[in-house]
C-alpha cells in the first residue's frame, strides 16, 4: 500500500516549522502550563484589552511581585476543579493566582529553542 503526499503539503509543513522556530512561537501562557512544569517569563501583557492608552493594574501589580520577564516560574499545582487557583513558585516564593490572572504572562518553555 503506497501513501501519496502532496508536495504542496510538505512545503505548507515546512513553512510552518521554520517560521515558528525563527519567530518563537514557542511562547504559551502561564495558565496552560501543566503541574510541575518550569517556563520562563517572556512577557506580562500590560494594555487593557482594546486600549493600548491604559495599563492593566493586575498586570503591574504581578510585575510588582516578581514576575518579571527572565524569571523561571514552576506551576506546584493546580485547583481541582477547571484548574482554578494555580500554585506558582517564582524563587522561593509561592502565590495562588486565578486563571484569568496567569493568562497575562507569557512564558516559554524551558529547554525550547527561543
Amino acid at each position: 500500500m503506497r501513501i501519496g503526499i502532496k508536495p504542496y503539503l510538505v512545503i505548507i509543513l515546512i513553512c510552518l516549522y521554520t517560521t515558528e522556530n525563527i519567530i518563537g512561537f514557542s511562547a504559551v501562557l502561564l495558565s496552560d502550563l501543566k503541574v510541575k512544569q518550569t517556563a520562563i517569563i517572556r512577557n506580562v501583557k500590560r494594555q487593557v484589552d482594546g486600549d493600548a492608552a491604559q495599563t492593566d493594574l493586575v498586570a503591574s501589580r504581578l510585575e510588582t511581585l516578581g514576575f518579571v520577564p527572565g524569571t523561571s516560574v514552576q506551576v506546584v499545582t493546580k485547583g481541582i476543579f477547571g484548574g482554578d487557583p494555580i500554585l506558582i513558585q517564582v524563587g522561593f516564593t509561592r502565590f495562588a493566582l486565578r486563571k484569568i490572572e496567569a493568562a497575562k504572562i507569557e512564558v516559554d518553555m524551558e529547554g525550547a529553542p527561543a
